[in-house]
């Protein structure tokens, strides 16, 4: 099947912010950043006069002339057939919840961390993929695409991992944390028991936290920035 492109518009008003994220984005497989707006008026006139509407938003919550929030409702009565991911500085419990009801694919709060956004992308390009290719799904192919994880399946039953998850990688990092999940493992520590590099062992445990499998806790040592830690949610 020939991969059908996932056209991205960008709603950012730091032009700075905008670039980073149209290069992130870029180097996605499938996945097409064909317009930035910086306003809601620029976002709403852009998709009033593009004949092909982008398949999915990255929207910011400070835009200039109205909130992110009011744009995404907006956008909902309007285009109900987009997706949107909000890319935003908000941490607000009432921003997220509204964010969520708004029916949001995801929520990344920035700075965007390059992995993060990838995961989430390709999370996304097989749930549209899987969504597009079939007339019924299962319980277990929704709890795939709600992030969810099933109680009757293992991630062996899950269909195409991601570009650059191996599944018998990922299989071993579930099996190292099942052993120790009362206190979880970082990045490093993880590296250290597959044999891999942090930045590898930090794929994979990002991965799993995508999914829903995994949740990261903040550590904070005596010295440096505050490490991840992972544990089974």
């Amino acid at each position: 099947m020939v991969q059908q492109m996932v056209n991205v518009l960008i709603v950012e008003d730091d032009f700075r912010v905008a670039n980073i994220n149209k290069q992130f984005i870029n180097k996605v497989d499938g996945f097409n950043v064909i317009g930035i707006t910086s306003t809601g008026e620029e976002t709403l006139e852009f998709l009033k006069s593009n004949a092909e509407l982008p398949d999915l938003l990255l929207l910011d919550v400070y835009i200039p002339d109205v909130t992110g929030l009011d744009l995404l409702w907006n956008i909902r009565r309007l285009y109900r057939s987009m997706d949107i991911i909000m890319v935003t500085a908000a941490k607000e419990v009432e921003t997220i919840e509204e964010a969520l009801r708004g029916g949001i694919t995801d929520y990344i709060i920035k700075p965007v961390d390059f992995e993060r956004l990838r995961l989430t992308l390709e999370r996304y390009r097989e749930s549209r993929m899987l969504l597009r290719t079939k007339q019924e799904i299962s319980q277990s192919e929704v709890d795939r695409i709600r992030g969810g994880v099933s109680t009757t399946h293992s991630t062996l039953e899950y269909g195409e991992l991601p570009k650059g998850i191996d599944r018998l990688t990922l299989d071993k990092v579930i099996t190292i944390l099942k052993k120790n999940n009362e206190q979880g493992f970082t990045a490093v520590e993880m590296s250290k028991h597959i044999g891999a590099s942090r930045s590898t062992a930090r794929r994979y445990l990002e991965y799993l936290v995508s999914t829903g499998q995994v949740k990261a806790e903040l550590i904070y040592g005596d010295v440096g920035r505050p490490e991840r830690r992972y544990v089974f949610a």
